[in-house]
C-alpha cells in the first residue's frame, strides 16, 4: 500500500509531481524500467527486476554526475561539498516511482503467472502510471481536459511501445 499523507495523496504521486525535474526524473525511470522488464531475456521475475533496480541506478548516477559535471562547467569552479551532497541526494525519482511497477512483477509472479505474464503486468502498470503522470502533470499546468487526455495519451504511449516491443521480443 503506498503511504499517504494527511491529503491522502499517495507518495509516488508527491515524488513524481514534486517539481518538473521530478516529473521528469519520474517518467524517464518508468520509461528505463519499462525497457528494461520488456526486453529482458530471463525465466526469472527477480532478475528482471533486479536488472530494471542495477539499470535504474546506473542511469541515476550517470545523471548526477553529468549534473555535477555541468555545475562545474557553468560555475568555472570546484563544487563545495554542501553543493555536491545536494545533487547525491536529489533526483531518486529515476529510481523510486518504478517501484510499483517492479513490485508488481514480482506479486504476479509469486501468484503463479509466468514470468511473461508478471513482465506484461509490470508493464501495465508502467503505462497506466505514465498515463496518471501525464494527467496529473496536465492538471497541474492548469491544461484543458482535452490537453490532459492528449498528454496522458502521450505519456501511456511510451508504455504502450513498450508492451509492443515485449511482445514482439517474446
Amino acid at each position: 500500500m503506498a503511504e499517504r499523507t494527511e491529503n491522502a495523496e499517495p507518495r509516488w504521486r508527491r515524488e513524481l509531481l514534486r517539481d518538473e525535474q521530478s516529473a521528469a526524473a519520474g517518467i524517464y525511470g518508468l520509461v528505463v524500467s519499462a525497457g528494461v522488464m520488456g526486453t529482458a531475456h530471463s525465466e526469472s521475475a527477480l532478475t528482471i527486476v533486479l536488472a530494471a533496480l542495477i539499470t535504474l541506478l546506473i542511469y541515476w548516477c550517470a545523471e548526477r554526475y553529468s549534473r555535477v559535471l555541468a555545475e562545474r562547467l557553468e560555475g568555472g569552479q570546484r563544487l563545495r561539498w554542501s553543493s555536491i551532497r545536494l545533487y547525491l541526494t536529489d533526483g531518486w525519482e529515476i529510481v523510486t516511482v518504478s517501484g510499483l511497477p517492479l513490485a508488481t512483477v514480482l506479486v504476479a509472479r509469486l501468484l503463479g503467472a509466468t514470468t511473461s505474464w508478471a513482465v506484461t503486468a509490470g508493464l501495465l502498470c508502467s503505462t497506466f502510471l505514465l498515463c496518471l503522470a501525464g494527467w496529473e502533470i496536465g492538471r497541474r499546468g492548469r491544461l484543458s481536459v482535452g490537453e490532459r487526455v492528449a498528454s496522458a495519451a502521450v505519456a501511456g504511449a511510451f508504455g504502450g511501445g513498450l508492451i509492443v516491443l515485449e511482445a514482439a521480443l517474446h
